[in-house]
């Protein structure tokens, strides 16, 4: 037999047996969630979460009948994990808000004086239907201007969260009040900085752009 039907006799073998446990599904959907659910696994969504595990009576008694680590040395590396988490976030929250506030912001405030000038234009030379020549750059400004107020309150609200964040003692409990209350503005922030992005022009927006990753021009 030759090497690749024979590969490919040993991989049909192992497909076949492995149906029972395999899930096909979207791993990150609700899908998934209930398959784990139905057969008893975990199915942990934060990183603090999945971290726990480490520290189980389960995990604690399997490294010690292994001879392994004892109970203070696991504990001690999910003291350090805990820690190296939250100033991941940490640093991801602070570069977040440098971007947004230092580079997306002023970007589109310069883009929003391009369309104000083109409507001050615009008024001079359709006085009398200025308000049907000039809809759409006055939707876009506002458009801007909406998205603008969106980052800097949640900006405000992020850092906030992390000086709260940072004068908790517990390592445990600090990760969590990153995960739980400093993260979530990552997505809320880029969401505006995504929506941004479409209304700014290509020429003038200071990062690389989602298709430009995937076509160079």
């Amino acid at each position: 037999m030759k090497k690749d039907d024979a590969i490919f006799n040993v991989l049909r073998d192992y497909i076949k047996k492995s149906k029972k446990i395999r899930f096909e599904g979207d791993g990150y959907g609700d899908a998934w969630q209930d398959e784990a659910k139905k057969r008893g696994l975990s199915n942990n969504k934060t990183t603090p979460q999945a971290l726990k595990a480490k520290v189980s009576k389960q995990t604690i008694d399997l490294y010690k009948e292994m001879k392994v680590m004892n109970k203070r040395e696991v504990e001690a590396r999910h003291e350090i994990e805990l820690e190296d988490y939250s100033m991941r976030i940490q640093i991801e929250g602070r570069i977040l808000g440098d971007i947004a506030r230092n580079h997306v912001i002023p970007t589109c405030i310069r883009y929003q004086n391009v369309l104000i000038e083109n409507v001050r234009g615009l008024k001079e030379i359709f006085e009398k239907d200025f308000k049907k020549h000039s809809k759409e750059q006055i939707g876009i400004i506002e458009a801007i201007s909406g998205h603008i107020e969106q980052i800097n309150a949640d900006i405000n609200k992020m850092v906030d969260a992390r000086k709260k964040a940072n004068v908790i003692e517990d390592a445990e409990e600090r990760a969590f009040a990153y995960c739980d209350n400093v993260k979530p503005y990552f997505e809320t922030i880029r969401y505006h900085c995504d929506k941004l992005e479409l209304l700014v022009d290509d020429e003038i927006w200071p990062l690389t752009k989602y298709r430009e990753l995937l076509f160079t021009r």
